[in-house]
């Protein structure tokens, strides 16, 4: 006979899985560490054998964990699937959100939009910002919703996904070959200085700034003109385009997490809704089931 898995075990391996820490995993599920432990014990019970490496930094995926992986994607997505068929009360009431611009013209856009349209008595109302602006706007009562990134892995909240950032460059010009190396980097940025042109420094690569901007956008359009080298994450490679890799020479810039922050003074289904809304945008699409996939 073949073991019963409980799709609440399975949700709890999935967490796990993506956080790769059995403490954050607690977190994100809203539960102790202690319970996340016994219900990892429980899964590997059930099917008689373990599913995890356990190491002093964090758990891993063994094989059986990876063969297990997307029949627990299926069977969650399908359980999601199931209890959003069976209807929910309309959401209304204002809720506000704030985005990287990393993710204005991509994921989350399709996640609001398709919010707004589900819930049209929800006022949603979108502030696209820097995590720091968004820090403190959460903590001014600004916002009710944050999506930032954690490059120090000290932000509590929901981890979403792990998005590093590396070094991209124009895949039709040779930028990443000159010395020194032009490069383009945000202005007055203590990350760029912490972490990019660290980066540079620690691995001996000379460079000059080339450009500087206060966007995203500025980056993206300073690599695709052939112009500069830039620090992007990696889900926001233009078109045309293509991260520079150890091969190249280059190093990994960072490991930031993104991570879903939500407000503590309040508590309303319109921001448990939309925020369900975003968790499930970051999502690869063979376990998204009803709302917008990530790109």
């Amino acid at each position: 006979m073949y073991p019963a898995l409980d799709s609440d075990l399975l949700r709890t391996f999935l967490a796990v899985v993506e956080t790769e820490n059995v403490t954050r995993a607690a977190d994100r599920l809203g539960r102790t560490q202690s319970a996340v432990s016994m219900q990892l014990r429980r899964l590997e019970e059930a099917v008689g054998m373990p599913l995890f490496d356990r190491g002093p930094r964090g758990v891993l995926m063994n094989g059986s964990g990876r063969r297990l992986l997307p029949y627990a994607r299926r069977i969650v997505g399908l359980v999601e699937e199931a209890a959003a068929a069976m209807g929910t009360a309309p959401l209304e009431g204002p809720v506000r959100v704030g985005i990287p611009e990393e993710y204005s013209r991509t994921i989350l856009p399709q996640a609001l939009a398709a919010f707004a349209e589900s819930h049209p008595a929800a006022e949603v109302t979108v502030m696209c910002a820097y995590t720091a602006q968004q820090l403190r706007a959460l903590e001014s009562d600004e916002l009710d919703l944050a999506v930032i990134f954690d490059c120090r892995d000290e932000a509590d909240g929901e981890v979403l996904v792990v998005d590093p950032t590396v070094w991209v460059a124009s895949s039709v010009h040779d930028r990443h070959l000159q010395r020194p190396l032009p490069i383009a980097v945000y202005w007055d940025s203590n990350w760029c200085r912490d972490f990019a042109l660290r980066s540079l420094e620690l691995h001996g690569i000379p460079y000059r700034i080339a450009f500087t901007c206060d966007t995203s956008g500025g980056l993206r359009s300073a690599v695709s003109s052939g112009l500069a080298v830039a620090p992007l994450s990696r889900s926001n490679i233009p078109e045309g385009a293509r991260e520079l890799t150890q091969e190249d020479g280059f190093p990994p810039i960072d490991s930031s997490r993104v991570v879903l922050k939500r407000t503590r003074r309040r508590a309303r289904p319109a921001i448990d809704g939309l925020a369900d809304m975003i968790r499930r945008a970051f999502l690869p699409p063979s376990v998204s089931t009803d709302g917008p996939s990530g790109g």
